[in-house]
C-alpha cells in the first residue's frame, strides 16, 4: 500500500469525504496511536479493515483477535506499557469484553486506551439493539459520542487524551448513522506510533485479588469526580442554539442531535439547543444551569431514554418545576428502532401543538405507487455459496424432524425457505451449548451450525463442554475461509494477519481432535454423496462429533478467477429440463430463476458451484464456459 491511500495523506487543513469509520481510523494516526486490536462487526468493522490497510506503511500494529475480550486484553496490556491503543467492535461485542472491562477501570491504563463500540440502532445487522451507554454508567468509564465523520476522528484524539489524562480507558460510543455515512473531515497532522514501551511492575494496582480491588474502587470513584470537571470544561458539550422565548429546550446526542435540528428547523421552532458530545459523565453544572432558563425540556435520544432518566435527576436539584419530555413519563418518541427526522418532528409537534408543514401521508403514498412493483429483496445466501451445499446435505440427511442450534453470521440465512435449517440463534458461540441442552431435553437428532471464524471466537468452551458431558450432538463447522459477512477478514483458520502477514493456519478439525472429539471429519459440501455419507456416521456416532463442511467463499472464487483471467463458468439448463422445479424448490439459490413457466440461470449470478448439477433427477443442468 503506497503513501496515495486517502488515510495518509498528511495535508493540514485538508478536506476529505470519510466514512465515520473511516474517520475514526483518520483519528489514530492524528492521535498516534500504535496498536489497534478489533473482532470484525458491523456496523465497526471498517475501522479495523481500514488500519489493516495501512499498518505495514505507517508502523502501528494492528490485529484481528480471536473474539473482543482478546482484543480488549491485548490492546490494555499494550497501554499498561505505555503506548496508545485502541480496540474497536460492535456494541455486543462489549457484552464479550465486558468481564475485563468492569475490572480494567479499577486498575486502569498508563497509555490512552479508547474503546470502540458501535451500536445498531434497527438492528440492521445485528441479534439486538442494547444501548451501550449504560456501560459507561455501569463502569464509571467517560464516554464521548460523536454526531459526525469530524467529530468521530477530533472524538478519537480527545478520547485518547481523556484516558491519558485519568489513566482510565475511554468509551467513543458511535451508532450506526455515523459509523455509515460519509461527511467531510478536516485532517490534522498526524503523529508516528511508538511501540516500544515498558511495564513497571505494580502488584497492587494490576492484580485484582480483593485487597487490591477494594481500594481501587475508591480511587476509581476519585478519578470519576475528576471527570466530572473534564465533562464541564469539554468542547463537545455546548449550547449550539439559544432560542428567543427561552421556552423551550432541546437536549440532544449522537445522530439523534442531526434529526433534532432539522426536524426544529422544519417545524419552525423557538428552542434553544444543548448539544452533547461526552454524555458520561454527564456535565451536571451545564445543564442543571441550562434547566434553570427554559419551561420546557425536550430530550431526544435513540433507544433508552439514558440521558433522559440522568437530566431528570439533574432538574430536581436545579430545575424542579421544568417539565421534560422524551420517552418516559410523557413518552413522545419511541424507545425502539432508528430515528429520522420525520419520527423526532412528530414528537416535536405532539409536544408543541405545531403542525408539520410536510405532508408525509402523501410521501408514503408516493413511495408505495414507486416500489410496488419491485420485487422483494430480503437477504439471502450468495449464489454458489458453500453453505447453501452445507445445509442442503444436512436438511436431506436429519430431516424436519432434527433440531438445528445456529449462530451468527452468513449461515443464520438458512433460517429461509426451502433450506429452513436454524430454529434458535442467539449470540456469538451459543449454538453448541444450546444444542447441548436441546439434545438433553428432546433426545432428538440435534446439530450446532456454526461457522469458522465463530468458532474460534467463542466455539471451543462449548465444544469442550459436549466432550466433557459426552452430550450427543453434531457439530457442522462451515468453513469459508474468511470471517465472510463482515468483509472477508482473516481469522485464525487463514493463515493470515491483520498486518497482512502470512501466519500459521490453525486447522479447526485438530482444533477439535485436542478437545477430545473422537469423531472429526472434513468434507467439501459440494461433493454431495461423500458428504451424506459422513453426516450418516456422525449421526449413529454415540457421543459429540464434529463435520466441517470446507469450501471457499463463493465471492473469493470468483474474485480470484477474474484475478487470474481465468474462463467464467456457469451452469446452463438443457433439453432434459422438464420443469419440475425440484433445482428450485430445494436450493433457493437466487441463480435459479423462473419465467413463464419455465426454469432458468441468470449467467451473471451463477457462479457454477455445481449443486443445481447434483441436485436434477434428469440430469437436465450442465456447466460450460461463459467467457
Amino acid at each position: 500500500m503506497s503513501n496515495s491511500h486517502v488515510l495518509l495523506k498528511d495535508s493540514l487543513g485538508k478536506k476529505v469525504l470519510l466514512l465515520g469509520n473511516e474517520a475514526i481510523a483518520r483519528g489514530i494516526l492524528e492521535a498516534g496511536i500504535s496498536v489497534v486490536t478489533t473482532y470484525p462487526g458491523t456496523p465497526a468493522s471498517e475501522i479495523g479493515d481500514s488500519i489493516s490497510e495501512i499498518a505495514k506503511d505507517t508502523g502501528l500494529y494492528m490485529e484481528y483477535s480471536t473474539n473482543e475480550i482478546v482484543a480488549t486484553e491485548v490492546a490494555a496490556g499494550a497501554a499498561n506499557c505505555g503506548i496508545r491503543a485502541l480496540t474497536a467492535m460492535k456494541h455486543v461485542g462489549l457484552n464479550v469484553a465486558a468481564d475485563l472491562v468492569m475490572t480494567l477501570a479499577y486498575a486502569g491504563v498508563r497509555g490512552g486506551y479508547v474503546i470502540v463500540t458501535a451500536d445498531d440502532p434497527e438492528c440492521y445487522s445485528s441479534q439486538n439493539e442494547q444501548d451501550n451507554r449504560y456501560y459507561a454508567l455501569l463502569s464509571s468509564l467517560p464516554c464521548l459520542e460523536p454526531s459526525n465523520a469530524q467529530e468521530a476522528k477530533d472524538m478519537t484524539i480527545s478520547a485518547i487524551e481523556i484516558s491519558e489524562k485519568l489513566e482510565l480507558p475511554v468509551l467513543l460510543r458511535t451508532t450506526t448513522r455515523v459509523s455509515h455515512t460519509r461527511g467531510p473531515v478536516t485532517y490534522g497532522r498526524t503523529i508516528k506510533p511508538h511501540l516500544k514501551g515498558e511495564f513497571i511492575r505494580d502488584v497492587k494496582r494490576f492484580v485484582m485479588v480483593p485487597a487490591h480491588s477494594r481500594p481501587k474502587h475508591s480511587v476509581l470513584l476519585k478519578k470519576f469526580e475528576m471527570a466530572k470537571e473534564v465533562s464541564e470544561n469539554s468542547p463537545y458539550n455546548k449550547i449550539v442554539q439559544n432560542g428567543k422565548s427561552m421556552e423551550i429546550a432541546l437536549i440532544s446526542s449522537s445522530s439523534a442531535y442531526n434529526y433534532a435540528v432539522e426536524a426544529a428547523d422544519m417545524l419552525g421552532l423557538d428552542v434553544s439547543i444543548l448539544k452533547l458530545g461526552m454524555t458520561h459523565p454527564l456535565p451536571e453544572k451545564m445543564i442543571g444551569k441550562f434547566l434553570k432558563k427554559h419551561a420546557k425540556a425536550i430530550v431526544v435520544e435513540e433507544l433508552e431514554p439514558y440521558l433522559e432518566m440522568q437530566i431528570k435527576a439533574i432538574a430536581k436539584d436545579y430545575a424542579p418545576n421544568i417539565e421534560i419530555y422524551g420517552k418516559m413519563s410523557k413518552p413522545c418518541f419511541p424507545r425502539e428502532g432508528e430515528f429520522s427526522t420525520r419520527i423526532v418532528a412528530t414528537g416535536l409537534a405532539e409536544i408543541t401543538g405545531k403542525k408539520v408543514s410536510i405532508d408525509f401521508g402523501k410521501i408514503d403514498e408516493k413511495y408505495a405507487e414507486v416500489t410496488k412493483d419491485l420485487p422483494r429483496r430480503p437477504p439471502i445466501l450468495c449464489a454458489g455459496c458453500p453453505h447453501r451445499a452445507s445445509f442442503y446435505v444436512i436438511r436431506k440427511v436429519a430431516g424436519e424432524r432434527a433440531l438445528y442450534s445456529t449462530d451468527i453470521g452468513c449461515y443464520a440465512l438458512g433460517i429461509a425457505p426451502p433450506l429452513n435449517v436454524g430454529d434458535i440463534m442467539t449470540c456469538m458461540g451459543a449454538s453448541i451449548g444450546t444444542a447441548e441442552g436441546i439434545s438433553k431435553a428432546t433426545n432428538a437428532n440435534t446439530f450446532a451450525i456454526i461457522g469458522d471464524s465463530t468458532f474460534f471466537h467463542a466455539g471451543i468452551p462449548g465444544l469442550i463442554n459436549a466432550v466433557y458431558n459426552n452430550h450427543k450432538i453434531v457439530v457442522a463447522v462451515l468453513d469459508n475461509l474468511a470471517t465472510a459477512m463482515t468483509g472477508h477478514q482473516p481469522h485464525p483458520g487463514t493463515g493470515m494477519t491483520g498486518m497482512r502477514s502470512p501466519t500459521e493456519k490453525i486447522s479447526i478439525e485438530k482444533v477439535a481432535e485436542g478437545c477430545g472429539v473422537r469423531f472429526v471429519k472434513v468434507v467439501d459440501p459440494f461433493n454431495v454423496k461423500e458428504a451424506e455419507t459422513v453426516l450418516k456416521e456422525a449421526l449413529r456416532f454415540d457421543g459429540p462429533s464434529v463435520i466441517v463442511f470446507r469450501a471457499p467463499c463463493t465471492l473469493i472464487v470468483v474474485r480470484e478467477r477474474r484475478r487470474k483471467g481465468a474462463e467464467l463458468l456457469a451452469c446452463k439448463i438443457n433439453e432434459k429440463c422438464t420443469d419440475c422445479m425440484a433445482c428450485i424448490k430445494v436450493l433457493g439459490c437466487p441463480a435459479l430463476i423462473v419465467e413463464e413457466g419455465k426454469v432458468g440461470i441468470n449467467e451473471a449470478l451463477c457462479s457454477a458451484c455445481g449443486l443445481c448439477v447434483s441436485v436434477c433427477p434428469y440430469k437436465a443442468i450442465e456447466c460450460v464456459k461463459i467467457r
